[in-house]
């Protein structure tokens, strides 16, 4: 075949050649030179179909200078510009743009195409200016249109603003009603949202996609799922990015069975597997209790980003393997790939739940010093816990007191329990009355507080702390454990009588306390905050949730099956003593994710090596 640059070819015949040329840069360079050379690069409809190639190959710089060039453009070449730079991001520049049109004398009146452009680029104050523009241009009756401002308002959260124009849209299409979907959903009006998705009178994989997302991202993952799976009985199927958001919400649950389901049926669909989609189910498997796994899904990506690599030292880091999530940072390092501040809260992580507090302080050295990556709160956290756990709690006290950022609830949770691990009950004593005096007690850490005041044997102050919690409303978060079998979640709250088995599992746990005690079990009724009688100390430690969940799993699997349980809440101490008792008495593995780590319990002992 002849190079364009040979033969002269009519404006036709190029503008057809650019138009076929694809994301091919090279030979897009040479139509350019060709149109050039034959004085047909300012043409309207070779000047248009360059513009568009050039941006659709991530060049609108390139598509603006060829605009710069044409005398007087027409309304096509507008909107094409305006609707290149909104496309890329480069917002401000497409509403100049915009407005360079409507204040030049010689510029077209703007169309339908031209302000759906602008309203992609717009932020909702502008958005509304353009708004009135539009009708003012008897536009609105344009679905497009109504649809670009249905977006614009989304995205600025004015709901109200956003159901008018939905609801006086003369014609909706799925595109529509997606967008109203989401913008309920952004404002966490998940109801909402569902009742304008279950209206749709037809829908596509970016509408499931929505609103299965926005399960996701707002707590709600059993709803996420039965989502997914009443989208594939309407025989739609679903894309990586469905798949991702399944996958998150299997990760809150720590549902292994359904998350091994979810791989499955993407390796039976044939979807491919790309490195979001990968890393997504890393993620999953870690979270899930199944770190084998995530590593084998790791292991198979070709081409590993930051993200990878994140997925997969944290994960290490929360199932206590704190040597294997340091190595594999050092193995990331070699490969070249740059960590980033999510990469230190992982190392960071392996190094508190390890007690590795030399190189803790060396990471946390590092990241300002070789990587400038300054702290934020959650780096500031892992420390001071480590430096608390590790004992060294004066010292993660000077590090919160004069650390850079204000300290968060969370910060002073960790102190707290660090006062009242190593009993530094003066220092404890001294950060509750500065958090009652300034107002900075939230629901954790007046639980906290309580913890103190009672080991330290002062009801009066913990009966002071209670009354404190009940004028302010605030409530302590009740611990909860859930365990999945036979693909059903069961919950237990504490001391749950609900349950159809409840006289099974409490005879079991009564049989436990026996065997137990046999062996030198001494219940820890110090956890108990309530000034009882010891017997009524000791019945309150045993019907703790995940005791619960523990005995019906014994009883509803069969021998040698891994019991995995969920807990809302850190697991006590006490909890930890009679799981690895119970794990040596049954021979059974049990996996517990709390809320900062997992806990394998095997034989009598547990992998946190009591560091936790």
């Amino acid at each position: 075949m002849s190079s364009p640059l040979t033969h002269p070819l009519a404006p036709q015949t190029l503008a057809a050649q650019i138009e076929r040329s694809g994301s091919t840069h090279h030979h897009l360079l040479q139509l350019h030179a060709a149109a050039f050379r034959s004085g047909h690069h300012l043409h309207p409809i070779v000047n248009l179909k360059l513009q568009r190639s050039y941006s659709s190959i991530g060049r609108p710089d390139l598509s603006l200078s060829l605009f710069r060039l044409t005398a007087d453009p027409n309304i096509f070449l507008w909107s094409s510009i305006i609707h290149s730079h909104a496309f890329h991001g480069l917002h401000h520049s497409a509403l100049l743009l915009f407005c360079q049109m409507l204040s030049s004398p010689s510029s077209p009146t703007p169309n339908a195409f031209t302000f759906s452009s602008a309203l992609k680029a717009s932020p909702l104050n502008l958005g509304r200016a353009l708004h009135a523009l539009s009708l003012k241009h008897s536009l609105l009756s344009d679905t497009y249109v109504a649809t670009s401002l249905l977006d614009m308002y989304a995205r600025g959260a004015d709901i109200s603003s956003a159901r008018k124009v939905f609801d006086v849209m003369p014609m909706r299409n799925i595109v529509s009603f997606t967008a109203m979907v989401t913008c309920y959903a952004k404002a966490g009006r998940l109801e909402l949202a569902y009742k304008v998705f279950d209206t749709m009178p037809e829908k596509d994989c970016v509408c499931w996609n929505a609103l299965i997302d926005a399960y996701t991202q707002h707590g709600r993952p059993n709803d996420a799922i039965m989502l997914f799976q009443q989208m594939l009985r309407s025989g739609l199927k679903p894309n990586e990015v469905t798949l991702v958001s399944v996958l998150a919400s299997v990760a809150q649950l720590g549902s292994l069975p359904t998350g091994k389901w979810v791989h499955s049926y993407a390796n039976n669909n044939k979807i491919t597997f790309t490195l979001r989609l990968s890393t997504a189910l890393v993620d999953m498997y870690s979270k899930c209790g199944s770190i084998q796994e995530a590593f084998l899904v790791f292991d198979s990506i070709p081409n590993k980003d930051v993200v990878a690599w994140n997925s997969m030292i944290i994960g290490y880091a929360m199932h206590g393997q704190s040597r294997e999530a340091l190595r594999f940072f050092s193995e990331m390092r070699k490969t070249g790939v740059q960590p980033t501040d999510i990469t230190f809260i992982g190392v960071l992580n392996a190094c508190s739940h390890a007690g590795l507090v030399t190189e803790g302080r060396e990471f946390f050295s590092s990241m300002v010093k070789d990587h400038n990556i300054e702290p934020k709160i959650e780096h500031y956290g892992c420390l001071v816990d480590l430096l608390g756990r590790a004992g060294f709690v004066e010292e993660a006290y000077d590090l919160v007191t004069s650390m850079k950022i204000k300290p968060d609830p969370v910060l002073w949770s960790s102190l707290l329990a660090s006062c009242r691990l190593h009993k530094n009950m003066i220092l404890g004593e001294k950060i509750a009355n500065f958090l009652l005096a300034n107002g900075l007690a939230n629901s954790g850490t007046f639980v906290l507080l309580s913890n103190i005041y009672g080991a330290l044997g002062k009801w009066e102050e913990v009966a002071g702390i209670r009354r404190l919690m009940k004028e302010g409303g605030i409530q302590k978060e009740p611990g909860c454990s859930s365990i999945e079998v036979d693909r059903k979640v069961y919950e237990f709250m504490v001391g749950d009588l609900s349950h159809p088995l409840s006289k099974q599992i409490y005879a079991m746990l009564e049989e436990f306390n026996v065997l137990l005690k046999a062996q030198g079990y001494i219940p820890q009724t110090d956890l108990v905050l309530h000034d009882l009688e010891e017997p009524q100390k000791q019945r309150a430690l045993e019907v703790h949730s995940e005791k619960l969940a523990i005995a019906f799993g014994l009883i509803s699997t069969l021998p040698g099956t891994t019991i995995r349980i969920v807990k809302n809440l850190r697991v006590c101490s006490d909890c930890h003593t009679v799981t690895k008792f119970i794990s040596k008495i049954t021979g059974r593995t049990i996996v517990v994710r709390d809320r900062n780590r997992f806990h394998h319990f095997e034989d009598g002992s547990c992998s946190c090596g009591e560091f936790w």
